[in-house]
């Protein structure tokens, strides 16, 4: 893998690419698909396995510590969605936000978040070893 940088920021195409390609399911996830299993539930793991690879794209860390800060920050949107964060700052009227956001807090989008971090540490795990 091509990595360009040193210290903490670096550039990993292969990451780039990855995130690209899930941004782009997320998009058609949000555009074509309204039901109630891949809409809500797989487009919340595959949105931790974004935030992962963008994570990795950039910012020189190992897989735990590339995967704790999105656990990290997954659970911290999901927390301000059970504050009601987007009614709070007045944003309630703006589509973008309450999509960026969200606006329902849910038990299962935190197990969506960690089925999606197992998916990375697998992936990773397998990639390492060859």
């Amino acid at each position: 893998m091509k990595v360009f940088g040193s210290g903490m920021w670096t550039f990993r195409y292969k990451y780039l690419i990855w995130a690209f390609i899930i941004f782009i399911i997320e998009v058609l996830i949000a555009v074509f698909v309204n039901d109630t299993i891949i809409r809500p539930h797989i487009g919340d793991v595959l949105v931790v396995i974004l935030i992962y690879c963008v994570l990795k794209t950039f910012l020189n860390l190992s897989v735990w510590s590339a995967a704790t800060i999105t656990l990290c920050f997954s659970f911290l949107v999901e927390t301000l969605q059970y504050f009601r964060f987007v009614e709070w700052i007045g944003l309630e009227k703006y589509s973008l936000a309450r999509a960026v956001i969200g606006t329902t807090f849910s038990w299962i989008d935190i197990l969506c978040y960690l089925a999606g971090i197992a998916i990375v540490l697998f992936v990773e795990k397998g990639r390492h070893k060859s």
